[in-house]
């Protein structure tokens, strides 16, 4: 699936792109039409499917028991979820997703041990609580009741009676609740994506965003992907400053509903992401699983596949060569080298780390090996993974955690969260270095690697 979306300012990360020393551009830079990763109207619901497969490792590596038992438990909440999502108008599906990723389907889940903060099934605040949704929540004896469940956790009259106490601990009304918010904030908003978005951003932080943006109702894609540093930085600096991963919210929340979508249809499927999103910290194996994926068992492999060699032109391309890359080998050169889609990744995020963020380059420290190299560096290097390594792979590049400024390393950090929202990449941080896997979609960037890369 090919859904894009703009990462930078029209036509000017694109000259960067294509051009270079004052020669002749490879291709036209005219705005959005000459980027393969630019925003375009009309692509908003293919790109909130790219962002929700982009942004969901968390929910297979973090949801309680993994996604497939979190399912399991927020599908007992469907036939309330069904009956509040009629009585205001809101999809069941997004209600259902949001209590997967809210409470994982615990409904006597807390955010901290405070409990005037967010606690339930639909975690809501006490304030959202009874100065909004008009829920009883008598903090005094919500907390007393916590403290002597803390100490007899088994007790269901003291459960029960914090139901009555505090009603964002009864699960039928704090997922009406949720509901009833929901409707509300589609008053406010106009759109059900903005609703969504807004449980976890508030509607008031949502509105100066779109403010900021411009005038008209636009979907969230298009605000969250059309707003960067250089292009709609206001709504940019509006949605970045609100921290705590506010501005996704609305993709792992999509990301949950396409969970409880695989849960009910495909609950074999849902298997295998679940394994695959298990073998590591990042997603990279879900991009790249091992057994469908060429692997390098040597360096005669490494020749023999389709491989562009590392450039080493800083001043043109952004990055610099490690001298220690490939030192292992008494043929360095062999393992200076990336899949085409790999290294049209590489070009285009040291472009627009130079565009956003100023002078320096990006020191790559490791691109492709085979699986000898890899026997040699597990030896000497701690760091290095005995698993299936997707460097072995030529997918994957690492890039030293060593930045000639804050602003570079700002504009590095923006440049790998937008492209893992796009689900073009996948990253991981190590003590020394980012290790970035690219996704076989990259292939869309190989155009600009024309004359550029031998």
């Amino acid at each position: 699936m090919l859904a894009v979306v703009a990462v930078f300012v029209a036509g000017v990360l694109i000259g960067v792109l294509l051009s270079g020393g004052g020669k002749k551009p490879l291709a036209p830079a005219r705005g959005p039409e000459g980027d393969p990763l630019a925003w375009r109207p009309g692509e908003d619901a293919k790109l909130a499917a790219r962002a929700a497969a982009g942004e969901s490792h968390v929910l297979y590596a973090k949801s309680p028991g993994g996604a497939m038992a979190t399912a399991r438990r927020v599908e007992r909440w469907r036939p309330q979820v069904e009956a509040a999502a009629r009585r205001h108008g809101v999809s069941p599906d997004d209600l259902e997703a949001l209590v997967f990723l809210e409470s994982a389907g615990r409904p006597e889940v807390c955010a901290s041990s405070n409990v005037s903060g967010a606690c339930g099934l639909t975690q809501i605040l006490a304030g959202t609580a009874t100065g909004l949704l008009g829920m009883r929540v008598d903090l005094r004896a919500s907390r007393r009741l916590a403290k002597q469940i803390a100490r007899h956790p088994h007790n269901r009259r003291l459960r029960a009676r914090r139901r009555r106490v505090d009603q964002r601990f009864n699960p039928a009304k704090a997922i009406e609740g949720a509901a009833e918010y929901l409707q509300i904030a589609r008053g406010h908003l106009r759109r059900p994506d903005l609703a969504l978005e807004s449980y976890h951003m508030g509607i008031g932080n949502l509105q100066n965003a779109l403010r900021a943006y411009g005038p008209g109702e636009v979907p969230y894609a298009q605000l969250y992907f059309d707003s960067t540093p250089l292009r709609h930085p206001r709504a940019y600096s509006v949605l970045a400053s609100l921290g705590d991963d506010s501005a996704t919210y609305l993709w792992r929340l999509y990301g949950a509903r396409e969970i409880m979508r695989l849960a009910r249809s495909a609950p074999a499927g849902l298997a295998r992401l679940q394994f695959l999103h298990g073998r590591k910290a990042t997603a990279e194996e879900v991009l790249h699983p091992r057994g469908s994926t060429q692997v390098f068992a040597t360096p005669l492999a490494i020749k023999a596949a389709n491989l562009l060699k590392l450039p080493d032109d800083p001043a043109k391309l952004h990055f610099t060569v490690d001298r220690g890359m490939g030192s292992l080998s008494k043929t360095p050169g062999v393992y200076r080298a990336l899949r085409p889609p790999a290294m049209a990744m590489l070009v285009y995020i040291a472009a627009g780390v130079h565009e956003i963020g100023g002078g320096g380059a990006l020191n790559v420290t490791s691109t492709v090996r085979d699986l000898t190299y890899q026997r040699k560096l597990v030896e000497s290097n701690i760091q290095a993974t005995r698993a299936y390594s997707l460097h072995t792979t030529g997918y994957a590049f690492d890039i030293e955690r060593r930045y000639s400024s804050r602003r570079q390393a700002l504009a590095f950090q923006f440049m790998l969260d937008r492209l893992q929202a796009l689900d073009m990449i996948t990253y991981a941080r190590e003590p020394d270095a980012i290790h970035v896997t690219v996704s076989s979609d990259a292939k869309v960037l190989e155009p600009l690697l024309e004359n550029r890369v031998p």
